[in-house]
C-alpha cells in the first residue's frame, strides 16, 4: 500500500493579518483565563460565550461575531494543511497559541451555513496530580512500567489533563523516552529527565494507525495515544502494551465495564474472543472521570472510579457473560489492589468538604446507599 504524502510544516512569515488575528485571539483567551473558563464558543450572528463552572454564559460587551470576523480570527493562524482540511470537510481540529503563550484546542465547523468555533483552554502549566485532586489510586498509575491504561469519561471531563499530569510525574522521575501521538497536541511538555517526542496527526504523521505502527520502531518506554478511535488503533495500542510499553489513551465510556464492552464490540464477532484475551493480559487500569462543581470558591474538581486488573478481573474480562460483575468487583475492591468505587470517592470528597451532599447524591451510582453512608450508617 502506498504511503500517504505529508507536506512538511514550514514557518510562515508573520503578516499584518496574522498579527491582528493573534492579538484578537490573545484578548479572547486572556479573558477566558481571567474568568477561569474552560471553553470559548464563537458563532456568526452571536456574541462570544464561555463555559464557566460547567455553564455556558454570554460575555457581556463582546462584539456580535460575523463570518468575516471569524475568518479573520482563525484563518491567518491555520497551516495550509488545516485550511485544506476545512475546505474539504467543513470542519477541522487544531491547536493555536496566542501572544502570551496560552494554548487552545480549536474545533472550527459550520452550522446553519455559518462559521462556528469552539476553543478548549489548555493550561500552560501542567498541574501535579495532587493539584487536580486525583486520589492516590490514580497517582499510583504513574509507577506502572507496562500495559494499557485507559482514561474514560465524557468530553470535557479532564481526561487529557489527568494523563498529562501523570506523564509529567514520569518525566520528573525516570530516564525514559515518552512519545505522545495527539490530534491536536494539547500540553507541550518541558523535558526533565525524560526525552519527550510529541507528534501531531496531520502535521507530523497522517493518522493514529500510522503513528502507532511507527512508534514501535522509535524506542519509546511510554506512549500516549490521544484517543482510541477505531479497531485498528485499539489493536495497535494493545500490541504496544503487549510488547512491554506503558500506553496511555482515552475512550468515551461512562464506566469501566462499558469501556471494555465498547472496545470488544468494535471488532467483528470472530475477533472478539481474541481481543478479550489481549485485554485481560495487557490492560492494567481504567480511570473513569467526572468534573463536579466545588463546594466553595467556584471551579470544578474531579471525581474518579478506578478499576485495576487483578486475577479475578482478568476472568471477568475474558468471559462475556461475567463482564457485568466488574461493577461489583470495583465496589467491593480491596484498596491494596488499587480499586476505587465512584461512590466511595464521592463520599471522601463530601467529608473533605470539596463538594456538597447534593452534588454527590446527584452523581452517585446508588444515591440511596451513598445517602446512608453520609448519615453514618
Amino acid at each position: 500500500m502506498a504511503q500517504p504524502t505529508i507536506t512538511p510544516v514550514t514557518t510562515e512569515k508573520e503578516t499584518p493579518q496574522s498579527r491582528e488575528a493573534k492579538e484578537f485571539l490573545t484578548s479572547i483567551v486572556s479573558s477566558a483565563c481571567q474568568f477561569k473558563a474552560s471553553d470559548i464558543h464563537i458563532r456568526a450572528g452571536h456574541q462570544i460565550m464561555m463555559r464557566l463552572d460547567g455553564r455556558i454564559r454570554q460575555v457581556k460587551g463582546s462584539p456580535e461575531m460575523s463570518d468575516e470576523m471569524i475568518e479573520r480570527l482563525i484563518f491567518p493562524l491555520m497551516s495550509k494543511h488545516h485550511l485544506h482540511l476545512f475546505k474539504e470537510y467543513q470542519q477541522v481540529d487544531l491547536a493555536l497559541s496566542d501572544n502570551e503563550g496560552n494554548r487552545v484546542r480549536v474545533n472550527m465547523f459550520r452550522q446553519l451555513g455559518h462559521l462556528a468555533v469552539v476553543m478548549r483552554v489548555i493550561e500552560s502549566h501542567i498541574p501535579q496530580p495532587s493539584d487536580l485532586g486525583l486520589p492516590p489510586q490514580v497517582e499510583n498509575i504513574a509507577k506502572m512500567r507496562q500495559g494499557l491504561v485507559i482514561f474514560s469519561g465524557a468530553t470535557g471531563s479532564g481526561k487529557s489533563t489527568s494523563m498529562a499530569s501523570l506523564l509529567n510525574e514520569i518525566n520528573a522521575e525516570r530516564y525514559e523516552h515518552i512519545l505522545t501521538i495527539e490530534d491536536p497536541v494539547e500540553y507541550v511538555f518541558t523535558e526533565q529527565r525524560c526525552v519527550i517526542s510529541q507528534r501531531q496527526i496531520g502535521i507530523d504523521v497522517p493518522d493514529f494507525a500510522h503513528a502507532m505502527r511507527a512508534a514501535l520502531r522509535e524506542d519509546p518506554d511510554v506512549i500516549l495515544m490521544g484517543e482510541m478511535r477505531d479497531p485498528e488503533s485499539m489493536e495497535i495500542a494493545l500490541n504496544a502494551a503487549e510488547t512491554g510499553h506503558l500506553v496511555f489513551t482515552t475512550l468515551h465510556a461512562p464506566t469501566s465495564s462499558d469501556a471494555i464492552t465498547r472496545m470488544v464490540s468494535s471488532f467483528k464477532g470472530e475477533e472478539q474472543a481474541t481481543i478479550r484475551a489481549k485485554l485481560a493480559h495487557n490492560l492494567r487500569a481504567i480511570v473513569t472521570q467526572r468534573l463536579l462543581p466545588k463546594l466553595e470558591g467556584g471551579g470544578r474538581t474531579v471525581a474518579c472510579e478506578v478499576f485495576t486488573v487483578t486475577p479475578l478481573a482478568r476472568e471477568l474480562i475474558v468471559d462475556p457473560l461475567r463482564i457485568k460483575e466488574v461493577k461489583d468487583l470495583i465496589k467491593g475492591g480491596d484498596k491494596v489492589e488499587g480499586m476505587l468505587h465512584f461512590d466511595e470517592h464521592l463520599e471522601e470528597m463530601v467529608k473533605a468538604e470539596l463538594i456538597s451532599d447534593q452534588v454527590a447524591l446527584a452523581n452517585a451510582t446508588s444515591a440511596t446507599d451513598l445517602a446512608l453512608k453520609l448519615k453514618g450508617f
